[in-house]
């Protein structure tokens, strides 16, 4: 269990728009990618069926660009605690040489399956996501 989560993407043909290089859609998928496959990971099995996430926002600063056939290592982090159902994650994404593509902030929602509606992430929900050490009690 950690507040990060990383892995390697590889621009193939379809994730390539007018311009040659990767389309900024795709950069939100693979950050939704990114943030699925963290919960995935790290989530309480009880606490995957119980819940799931929608994004309230997203935030995106485009700095570099791949082509088809480069890599990039994308990474999600959480630095601080929830605020009542929300939980914003950090993502960078770099070349193969360390330069940083990609900085983003999404904004994300609890959401209770069974009833559809928005709620405060529990304690032990956001436990498996804590930094090493611990943040501030959730509030």
């Amino acid at each position: 269990m950690s507040n990060t989560y990383a892995r390697t993407f590889v621009a193939r043909p379809e994730h390539i728009d007018v311009n040659g290089h990767v389309n900024n859609a795709v950069w939100l998928r693979w950050m939704e990618e990114l943030s699925g496959e963290h919960w995935e990971r790290d989530a309480r099995e009880e606490d995957r069926d119980l819940y799931v996430w929608l994004v309230l926002r997203h935030e995106i600063d485009y700095r570099g660009n791949i082509v088809e056939g480069e890599e990039t290592t994308g990474e999600t982090a959480i630095h601080e605690g929830p605020r009542g159902p929300r939980f914003v994650r950090h993502f960078t994404f770099t070349d193969t040489e360390g330069k940083e593509l990609v900085r983003a902030q999404t904004t994300w929602a609890m959401v209770d399956k069974a009833t559809g509606k928005l709620m405060r992430v529990p304690g032990e929900v956001a436990a498996p996501f804590m930094p090493e050490g611990g943040w501030a009690t959730a509030r």
